[in-house]
């Protein structure tokens, strides 16, 4: 294993992304040729790897073919123990975390995805225990804040008192869905359920935001969200996904209905859905349709989503083939995989979704 950083092993945008269509298709020769592509150049253990890049999104391709060896396996749990070590030193300094060390395309968050997806993870509790530990609150700039809180803004770059992300790919929904997805698994580590609780009563607080800035901190009623595009990624819906997750894992019909209600008025409202320009799995049509398929499956009225479904299903097969990317989170891949999807397809673990 090396630590280049060939874009062909992004499972996003890359040739592994090609490859899981291919998979789902049965099309193994093709599949074939994409995973020689994404592999020419070696396969990333280095800081970079992710659930998204490298050996992780390699490991996560090859399972979907009962394809990922021990060689694979050992190279992923090299990244994680490194993962472990920084978080546990970024701890020990009393540090806030980066958005990169917990969230699903590039931190924890999709590591445990991973874990998840084996029949043996030994790894998998610590990985768990290092997101419940973004339950408990930190203190900066003078002031107790989120476990979760980030020193940086959105986009990485430095921002005047920090954000709390909300969103599915790189905000507190994700560390909420993996865990409660683990915990309906059957997989517990102390503290999980309160932490579970803890994100979910923020996300119900400010979940109407991409994000929260220090300004918002501490005051009686959170500002009105501006209107904005409604999505997996970040949005509502996503968020919802999560919270329906959570409902599911400690049993909580309120909050199991409170989320199924906002995915339908969200996918009902013109004006939300005006706001959506492409295909995409990421911040399209193929995200919100796999996202609903999703929740339709796990609510005990599944037939109030079947007209959204054929709705989401209309637009994105008139649309998706305009997509210039040919990847999976933004391109055509993707947009195929959600467009041909069965329900029972495992490849949506990747959103998080299931």
């Amino acid at each position: 294993m090396t630590t280049t950083v060939p874009r062909t092993q992004d499972l996003s945008e890359g040739a592994l992304g090609m490859a899981l269509l291919d998979i789902e298709r049965r099309d193994l020769a093709s599949a074939r040729r994409h995973l020689a592509q994404a592999t020419a150049r070696g396969v990333s253990t280095g800081s970079n790897a992710s659930f998204f890049h490298g050996a992780p999104a390699l490991e996560f391709v090859l399972a979907r073919a009962h394809g990922a060896g021990d060689d694979i396996r050992a190279a992923v749990d090299r990244v994680v123990d490194a993962r472990l070590a920084d978080v546990h030193r970024r701890q020990a300094a009393g540090a806030l975390p980066h958005l990169a060390e917990w969230d699903l395309i590039r931190g924890l968050t999709g590591l445990a995805a991973l874990l998840l997806s084996r029949p043996i993870a030994p790894r998998l509790p610590d990985v768990l225990s290092c997101l419940v530990a973004l339950a408990r609150p930190v203190r900066g700039d003078g002031r107790m804040l989120p476990g979760w809180w980030s020193a940086a803004g959105p986009d990485g770059t430095e921002m005047t008192g920090g954000h709390g992300n909300n969103g599915m790919a790189h905000g507190i929904a994700g560390p909420l869905a993996v865990l409660s997805l683990a915990l309906r698994d059957g997989v517990s580590v102390p503290g999980q359920e309160e932490a579970i609780g803890t994100f979910a009563i923020w996300l119900d607080r400010h979940g109407t935001h991409y994000w929260f800035t220090a300004a918002h901190l501490g005051i009686d009623q959170p500002p009105e969200a501006q209107p904005a595009r409604q999505s997996w990624c970040y949005g509502q819906p996503g968020i919802a996904r999560a919270q329906q997750l959570a409902a599911l894992a400690l049993g909580d019909p309120t909050r199991r209905q409170a989320a199924e209600d906002t995915v339908e008025t969200i996918l009902t409202d013109p004006q939300q859905l005006v706001r959506i320009t492409d295909s995409t799995l990421c911040h399209g049509w193929a995200g919100l349709l796999t996202l609903t398929r999703a929740v339709a499956a796990d609510s005990p009225a599944p037939a109030r989503f079947t007209p959204i479904v054929q709705d989401l299903h209309r637009r994105l097969a008139a649309d998706w083939e305009h997509l210039p990317k040919p990847g999976f989170l933004e391109g055509r891949a993707g947009a195929q995989l959600a467009l041909h999807d069965t329900g029972n397809a495992g490849w949506t673990r990747a959103l998080l979704l299931t």
